[in-house]
């Protein structure tokens, strides 16, 4: 029978639960080694996340505004403005309770999310206040949406109108020959056309999958199953209409954090948390399984560092963080 030892060439677990990464500490505690938040070695660890390393760096680089970078820029100040360390600080498991934490949510709620609709937008609109309605886009709204959820916004009104945003407007098409008219479909091809853009259901869809299980309404989980199955048709990262062929080779480079990108790794994490174990996904699998070296580990291999508040890792270098998702994939793929 398969299951994650029988996959792995050494065990990385010491390595992973050194003290010098009290995210992945934290994370190889509860998810991979299955203890609970009160745990006393896991509280810990939760705690450190916001004592030391890159969770309190990136902290003290925020305004008093609540932002990084100008304002204005919070998404077009690639990877340094304020949605993108709230999706870092997310990926780093940051005390959503934290002042610092709540001033930054709060500014994105503030100068994002589009007052029509809930999703959410590359910028600010001088005229209404919120984001403005002509370029609300599916990444950034999936990625905000799942950055709110993990900090403890569930329950927000205001979280509440972008997973509404999700399951009434997302689509998953799959080169369909007449796709839907209309706001948000005609203003930007990139994102819909006739083939869904797959980052953009990717990012709906991790977000749609951190709400806990007992708390998805209905419209989140058919929302979930038609994105899943988007995903499953296309063996996570190929053409679905010819799958002897890659989609693009730089999903094959596993990469963290991901900003508005995805990858291999990212697909698996999310329906793999979602309970998934089809066939369909067996390809991708075996290309993680392929990717560890002789200790067990993963390289990062592709990186945005230099365009970061802060450095995470090294290109080309074994990655704690690669090698954590990668556990998790696994374990839960063949438990």
């Amino acid at each position: 029978m398969t299951d994650l030892k029988s996959v792995l060439k050494a065990d990385p677990a010491a390595w992973l639960l050194e003290k010098d990464n009290p995210s992945v500490r934290y994370f190889a505690l509860t998810d991979v080694q299955g203890k609970l938040d009160t745990d006393s070695e896991a509280k810990k660890a939760k705690d450190d996340i916001m004592r030391v390393g890159l969770v309190p760096e990136i902290l003290a680089k925020q305004n008093n505004e609540g932002c990084w970078e100008p304002p204005k820029s919070f998404y077009t100040a690639k990877y340094r403005g304020t949605v993108w360390q709230l999706v870092i600080l997310a990926e780093l498991g940051a005390d959503g309770k934290h002042e610092r934490v709540k001033k930054a949510c709060e500014f994105i709620l503030e100068n994002s999310q589009d007052h029509d609709s809930g999703g959410f937008s590359m910028h600010a609109s001088g005229k209404t206040g919120g984001g403005r309605h002509s370029e609300v886009i599916p990444c950034l709204t999936g990625n905000v949406v799942w950055s709110l959820v993990r900090l403890g916004y569930l329950e927000n009104p205001q979280v509440v109108r972008g997973i509404n945003w999700i399951t009434t407007l997302q689509r998953f098409d799959d080169g369909i020959e007449d796709p839907p008219k209309g706001w948000p479909y005609d203003r930007f091809e990139m994102c819909w056309g006739k083939h869904t853009c797959h980052m953009g259901a990717v990012k709906a869809l991790k977000a749609l999958a951190e709400i806990p299980a007992d708390k998805r309404s209905k419209d989140v989980i058919n929302t979930i199953g038609r994105g899943a199955e988007h995903m499953l048709e296309h063996h996570i990262h190929k053409r679905s209409h010819d799958l002897s062929r890659v989609s693009k080779p730089g999903w094959r480079r596993f990469s963290f954090p991901l900003m508005y990108q995805t990858d291999v790794l990212e697909i698996l994490g999310i329906l793999t948390r979602l309970g998934y174990k089809d066939k369909r996904m067996q390809e991708a699998i075996d290309l993680v399984i392929s990717k560890q070296d002789e200790q067990g580990r993963w390289r990062m291999e592709d990186t945005f560092n230099g365009r970061f508040q802060v450095e995470i890792e090294q290109k080309g270098k074994p990655s704690k963080w690669i090698t954590l998702k990668a556990l998790e994939v696994l374990k839960r793929f063949y438990s």
